[in-house]
């Protein structure tokens, strides 16, 4: 402990060689450059190294060498100099290797240079801020390590996210201005962001009354990082600092679904074969999430707020990371507290019992494709007849063969009939009241890419039998929804 600054000591043992058929000033050029690019794109550690063909560094906060510096040489070659005559022969035999392996060992001023500056590093790594490329996209990459004792840096590399600077996002969102939020939720406000290098972000900052404690925070962070999918929004890094906890996504410029099946003029930008292609993405995505993901994800909060649009209007599903990890058994089931969703868009057995499976998500994307077939909010009673949903509403014109009454009017003239009607039916088995029969996300996908699969007929959905003026126990409020939400819907009964 240094007592007139309080900073910790942290001794450290570096090494570093060179090729023999260097000069010294060559080879301390070569060792230069090693910690210039130790300094602008690695994080300093308790250790680390670095190689490249005419030169080595290596640091550790361990003895890993030698420590009697008798038996080092030091080995300048020159062109000028005279070789030296051969050692006399000895009774040990000594075997000569090859002048491209011979090791040069630095000069004690350049091993002192080298530790001062390795050593300035570390005490400067939670300030020094570098740019690097990654893909086609640049990020700003902060070394933070105290954050609550957990070195994001290392969870970075291994998850292949990055760790931002809480400046950096103040930056960015300009003071997470009003003029950048793009829509609140129930776990705190979503902005848009500009990097400097014109890189657009979204960037959804946690609220603190959200109950999402600094675990749940870096459980969310690692499940969204290692789940990569073309349906899925990509997750780019991370900043907590605090009571800041943040996380930083791509930009998807076209909002979200709900931004345009519900608006008169814009729905019409959607035609049917864009409206499939969205229907097909929102369930390879989901499908992805349940079986060919490393991690089983139930998403729980499946709706058209969660579903963004990027510039070709390719769908990408958000908010999945409160979502909980499962083993691979298809069948399993868990009971939660916490019910975290929408209601309107929950399985009637996760809404009432907290039971959730991927049957629930399988709910969710029926309503979801209802929605979408139909131009209308499952909870707008207004346009549904007799029902206070839009199920009951669609079971009661399939069940009397009037179904295309349900279809939203942007698609006249109809000509795919066939593959309308097929959406609905499937849409119908998803929302049936049993979760057991149910299909799977896979049966749904394998329905939807197959024109000439036979379809099951579906039993009624599940709250089928509510119809307007029947007075209802309870009622619910949600809070959600926004123009490009990337944020959890909390649901409070009332």
């Amino acid at each position: 402990m240094d007592g007139s600054s309080g900073a910790v000591r942290t001794t450290l043992y570096p090494l570093a060689q060179c090729t023999p058929d260097q000069s010294a000033a060559d080879c301390l050029a070569c060792l230069q450059g090693l910690v210039g690019v130790l300094n602008a794109t690695t994080s300093v550690r308790l250790g680390g190294q670095i190689h490249i063909l005419r030169c080595h560094l290596k640091y550790e906060n361990m003895r890993f060498f030698n420590d009697d510096n008798a038996s080092m040489v030091r080995i300048t070659p020159s062109s000028s100099v005279t070789p030296a005559p051969p050692a006399p022969t000895t009774n040990k035999t000594t075997r000569a290797r090859p002048p491209w392996v011979i090791p040069l060992i630095v000069a004690p001023p350049v091993a002192a240079l080298l530790y001062f500056v390795v050593f300035y590093c570390r005490r400067r790594r939670t300030r020094r801020r570098s740019r690097y490329t990654r893909g086609n996209v640049r990020f700003l990459r902060q070394n933070n390590l105290q954050h609550q004792g957990v070195d994001w840096e290392m969870e970075a590399e291994l998850s292949e996210f990055s760790v931002f600077d809480f400046d950096d996002i103040l930056d960015a969102t300009d003071n997470f201005s009003e003029e950048n939020k793009l829509g609140e939720g129930g776990f705190g406000p979503v902005y848009k962001g500009v990097f400097p290098d014109g890189v657009e972000i979204a960037v959804k900052r946690l609220a603190s009354h959200s109950g999402q404690g600094f675990v749940e925070f870096k459980n969310e962070v690692q499940l969204i990082a290692k789940l990569q999918h073309t349906n899925l929004v990509k997750l780019l890094g991370c900043c907590s600092q605090g009571d800041e906890k943040i996380l930083v996504y791509e930009y998807l410029p076209n909002k979200s679904l709900d931004f345009f099946i519900f608006d008169e003029t814009r729905k019409t930008l959607l035609d049917w074969n864009k409206r499939l292609d969205i229907i097909e993405g929102i369930a390879e995505g989901l499908l992805y999430l349940h079986k060919h993901s490393r991690l089983r994800v139930i998403h729980r909060d499946l709706k058209p707020s969660n579903i963004l649009l990027d510039n070709e209007m390719n769908p990408k599903i958000s908010d999945f990371g409160l979502a909980k990890i499962f083993s691979s058994n298809n069948t399993e089931e868990s009971t939660t507290r916490r019910v975290v969703g929408t209601y309107g868009y929950m399985a009637p057995e996760y809404a009432s019992d907290g039971l959730f499976s991927i049957k629930s998500d399988v709910f969710s994307f029926g309503v979801l494709l209802l929605e979408i077939l139909s131009g209308k909010r499952n909870s707008d009673s207004q346009e549904c007849g007799d029902f206070i949903n839009v199920l009951g509403y669609a079971w009661q014109l399939y069940e009397e063969e009037r179904w295309s009454e349900l279809i939203d009017t942007s698609l006249v003239p109809m000509h795919n009939l066939a593959e309308i009607r097929r959406c609905m039916n499937i849409a119908l088995l998803c929302v049936q009241e049993n979760a057991a029969d149910r299909p799977t996300m896979l049966d749904v996908v394998a329905m939807l890419s197959s024109k000439t699969k036979i379809l099951a007929e579906p039993k009624h959905p599940a709250y089928f039998n509510v119809r307007v003026g029947i007075e209802v126990a309870s009622t619910t409020t949600t809070q959600s929804c926004s123009i490009n939400d990337m944020t959890i819907s909390i649901t409070t009964a009332r």
